[in-house]
């Protein structure tokens, strides 16, 4: 059985309540339950993690290897800063989707630039919660395809 990690960063915690009208008024808890429904209709598993501290993000990344196939990461703000984040990911091997609630491309300029987009298999963006079930479809197809 396959197994991925959805992994969420900094302040992601506050889904729900903070700027509902860009991220929505679904909770966090409520984004990882519909991933653990989404990965059991599919046949695989999910580990869901967050954490608002970068060195806690590079850490689970470094945890996945070998105990993961794959790896879901909305990084958050970490996207458009964290070359750690960026250098984690080339160093464990795994296929990682990059994944954002909102449209990363259609919000402020900074934005628009990602250090973990070189080195994902795919960005899914804008779909709000539902990018998580996309990023999950996503991650078996490019698994099956390995």
């Amino acid at each position: 059985m396959k197994s991925l990690l959805i992994l969420n960063g900094p302040n992601l915690n506050l889904l729900g309540t903070r700027q509902t009208d860009i991220y929505g008024k679904v909770s966090l808890a409520d984004i990882e339950a519909m991933c653990v429904q989404k990965a059991t209709v599919s046949g695989c598993k999910v580990i869901c993690q967050q954490s608002n501290f970068e060195g806690e993000l590079v850490e689970a990344i470094h945890a996945a290897r070998n105990r993961h196939d794959g790896i879901i990461l909305n990084a958050g703000a970490y996207t458009h800063t964290s070359v750690a984040l960026m250098d984690a990911i080339s160093s464990v091997e795994l296929p990682v989707v990059e994944l954002h609630l909102s449209n990363i491309h259609a919000r402020e300029e900074f934005r628009h630039k990602s250090f973990i987009a070189p080195v994902a298999v795919g960005q899914i963006c804008g779909f709000g919660p539902a990018g998580y079930g996309l990023a999950i479809e996503a991650m078996l197809s490019h698994l099956e395809q390995a």
